[in-house]
């Protein structure tokens, strides 16, 4: 009669162990690894994209042409953030 409480104790034991705690960990790793990959091809299309433009996206105020300066009293001010 102790053995088959014993084995029933382990079954359930087992059972839950699997059932609540390996399967979910397998399915957040999955789905982690997946997000992981996707968020590695987004970066290396964005990087591709910007290499093959030449610039890596920002542009540099000392680097735009120069506009005229109007003649008088007003000087064009740019904010630089």
């Amino acid at each position: 009669m102790m053995k088959i409480i014993l084995y029933g104790l382990l079954i359930w034991f087992l059972y839950n162990l699997v059932f609540r705690f390996i399967i979910p960990v397998y399915r957040t790793t999955r789905q982690v690894r997946k997000k992981f990959r996707e968020m590695q091809d987004r970066m290396q299309d964005q990087q591709g994209f910007n290499a093959g433009a030449g610039t890596n996206g920002y542009t540099d105020a000392r680097s735009r042409p120069s506009k005229p300066q109007p003649k008088g009293d007003y000087i064009d001010f740019e904010e630089i953030r």
